[in-house]
This record gives structure tokens, C-alpha cells and sequence, in this order.
């Protein structure tokens, strides 16, 4: 049987005050900040599934069912959990400069603040679960974002560039071969400084930002400290890539991979994990010490992931992620797309349009306008949409 879900919006500040609201036909957000969409079992924002019109939390469904839900493939090799979280984000202002542990990173550091004593609610908490959280951004809108170290060379040309003399000082160990002992010596060195050195810095910088404020890289680092001023993230365009999505457009984050999206909206698809280390652009937790060891200090240029047409009317976002596949389905009218038989459970959300789905055999027609979506358990043995549509898919690589 497909269920229709019932999701959480998580109300961030940063959220945008349209997009969601314009979505979902929201009217409680209308003027307010909406940032994310959820869906999925996360204890911060689990979903529920309407069962003979009563909502049931979709955990609950899961753990009474987790073989027909998950298919039996992914319910062993999860433990019965659904593996990935699914979302459609908003971002109006900038998220924070942050990192996500691997694996073994997010299980030692879980038990070691459990050991602690520290609370799993608590600020200064770094480890909220013990699983790692690669994750994708595929854009719905043109959408800007950090992503990973530039090279050394191109960090000194556009300090060159920017004339400060303060921090090309600190840049000194980008000038000498050692590859990510110079970038972390480097982003270290500027991330604890404090006091009127750091005063001194920032505002240096900013002045010869503003003087070349015609281009995307000083254009944003005067825009963030106009939003978060005495925050040294605000510098992070001059040391990590910046990267523009169009609509369908997309970008992997793997661990240790320090990020940000700074404005645009998305679908985003992550492993099941709120494991969070910040870097700058934040008011709540910076423990530097813990950081520094995530963060994986490797320039390299950013890669975009087009998707890859797998039939006549999809097209796959091809991951290293064991959790998550990501597809778009587009749909003009003339055709219906036809499920595999074989298939692990998927979230479908539609984003644009008007559609139908229908599970085979049982007669019941579901209809997908824009904002709605549904669960299709593995247990269904195939579906058909049909429409004007386009629908994100969330799965689990088989």
C-alpha cells in the first residue's frame, strides 16, 4: 500500500520566507522562515504516514513492518532502520561553515561524549548519533554554496588580489610544499585567533573586500560579515571553492568536507544523521580542536553531478553514498513512468505540476500536486505515475 506522509518543517532562521511556503501551499509559515522539509524517521523531525486516515508515526510502520517496508536487502543491511533523510531545503541566509565526521569518526566521538556525560541535547554537544552523514544538493533554484578547499595556489592569488597584507601573513604556510599541513596549519591559525589581531584581520580584509566587491568571491565575504560581523567565516570564499547550481544541478558532499550553502533552495538526500561540526557563520558551538581533526585538508575543484538518464523518464544522481540514491522523474503528459518490480523502499516528493499514482492490482489512485509526498513501500509490487509533473525519488542503492 502507498501512504501519503505527513512531514515536519524545521523553522530555522535562515530559512526562506517563500519558497516551502509556496510549495506546500503553507499559509502557517506566510511571512516567516521556513528552511527545511523532512521526511523521513529522524527523532528531530520524524514524519507520519496516514493509515485508514489516522496519522502513525512512519518509525512506528517500519519497525512493526520492516521487510515489507524496507525490502528485505535493506532491512538487514540497516538493521531494520530507514537508512537515508530526505529534504527539500530553503536557504534566504547562509548556513554555517561545517563539517560531517566518516563512520568510525561519528561512532568514537558518539561514545565518547556518552562517557562524558554530556547530553545528547546539550550546545556543546558534537556527536548527536553514532552514524556519518554524506549527503547531496541538487538545486531547485540557482543556488550558491561553499564546498571544500581551493588549491593552495589559487587561495595565494586571491589573496594577492585582496592586498592584505595581515593575511597574507597568516598565508605563509600555503607558501611552503606540504600540502594539507599548510592548509591546516593556515585555516587554524585563523580560526583561533582572537582579541585585536583578530579585529585587526577581519577588518582589513573586509576594507580591500569592498574595494573589488564587483566580484563573487569579495561580493560574499563582505555579505557575510554584513550578517555574522567578528565572525572569521566570514573570509571562507577566500579559501574554499565557491559553487553555483542551476536547476538540476548537483553536488556530493563526502566526510570531512568543510561546506556551506549560502542561499538557493534544493532537494537534499543524506544519510540518517544530525552529526554537525561548525566552522564559522554560527552563533551556537565551535569546538576548533574537534573540527580540526574532521576536516580533511585537501584542495581539490569542486565537482557538479548531472544526472544520468535511466529510462525514458528518469535520470539518476550517481553517489558513492551506500544509504541514498537520488532520481528526478519528469513527466510531460504523453507517457507514464512504470516502476521497477524489484525495488527497495522509495519517498517520492513532487515538486512541480500535477500527477497520479497508482499501485498495480489495487485500484487505488493517489493524486501528486505539487508539495505532496509518499512513501511506497518495498512491498509494492510496481506503480505507474502519470501526469505533468516533476517528482524527486528518494531510495536506497540495491
Amino acid at each position: 500500500m502507498i501512504f501519503l506522509l505527513e512531514n515536519v518543517i524545521q523553522d530555522y532562521e535562515w530559512g526562506s520566507k517563500s519558497f516551502l511556503q509556496d510549495l506546500l501551499g503553507n499559509g502557517r509559515y506566510e511571512g516567516k522562515p521556513a528552511a527545511e522539509l523532512w521526511m523521513g524517521t529522524h527523532p528531530r523531525g520524524p514524519s507520519k504516514v496516514l493509515v485508514n486516515g489516522e496519522p502513525v508515526h512512519l518509525s512506528r510502520i517500519i519497525r512493526e513492518h520492516p521487510e515489507a517496508i524496507l525490502g528485505k536487502e535493506v532491512a538487514r543491511r540497516f538493521s531494520g532502520q530507514l537508512p537515508f533523510l530526505f529534504k527539500v531545503l530553503a536557504a534566504e541566509r547562509p548556513l554555517s561553515v561545517q563539517v560531517h565526521p566518516d563512520l568510525d569518526q561519528a561512532k568514537e566521538g558518539y561514545e565518547r561524549e556518552n562517557a562524558q556525560g554530556i547530553p545528547e541535547n546539550a550546545l556543546e554537544r558534537n556527536y548527536k548519533d553514532p552514524n556519518h552523514k554524506p549527503e547531496l544538493l541538487c538545486a531547485l533554484s540557482p543556488f550558491e554554496g561553499l564546498k571544500g578547499f581551493r588549491s593552495e595556489e589559487e587561495i595565494l592569488s586571491i589573496l594577492n588580489r585582496l592586498s592584505s597584507r595581515a593575511l597574507l601573513e597568516e598565508a605563509k604556510p600555503l607558501m611552503d610544499p606540504g600540502g594539507a599541513s599548510g592548509l591546516k596549519s593556515f585555516y587554524g591559525s585563523l580560526m583561533a585567533m582572537k582579541g585585536g589581531r583578530k579585529e585587526e584581520l577581519l577588518n582589513e580584509a573586509i576594507s580591500k573586500a569592498r574595494e573589488q566587491s564587483s566580484a563573487p568571491v569579495f561580493s560574499w565575504v563582505v555579505q557575510l560579515h554584513r550578517q555574522y560581523p567578528g565572525d572569521m567565516g566570514a573570509l571562507s570564499p577566500l579559501f574554499l571553492n565557491l559553487v553555483r547550481l542551476a536547476p538540476g544541478e548537483a553536488m556530493y558532499l563526502g566526510p570531512g568536507e568543510l561546506h556551506s550553502y549560502l542561499k538557493g533552495a534544493g532537494i537534499e538526500l543524506m544519510a540518517n544523521s544530525d552529526n554537525v561540526l561548525r566552522g564559522g557563520l554560527t552563533r551556537k558551538h565551535v569546538d576548533l580542536e574537534e573540527l580540526l581533526k574532521i576536516v580533511r585538508f585537501e584542495g581539490e575543484y569542486p565537482q557538479k553531478i548531472e544526472p544520468v538518464a535511466s529510462g525514458p523518464y528518469e535520470a539518476v544522481y550517481k553517489t558513492p553514498a551506500e544509504e541514498f540514491l537520488l532520481s528526478v522523474i519528469e513527466l510531460s503528459g504523453d507517457g507514464a513512468y512504470t516502476s521497477a518490480s524489484d525495488r527497495a523502499v522509495e519517498i517520492l516528493i513532487s515538486v512541480k505540476g500535477q500527477a497520479h499514482i497508482e499501485e498495480a492490482g489495487a485500484g487505488r489512485v493517489i493524486d501528486l500536486p505539487k508539495g505532496r509526498s509518499v512513501l511506497v513501500p518495498a512491498s509494492v509490487i510496481q506503480y505507474r505515475i502519470e501526469g505533468r509533473a516533476t517528482i524527486y525519488k528518494a531510495t536506497v542503492p540495491r
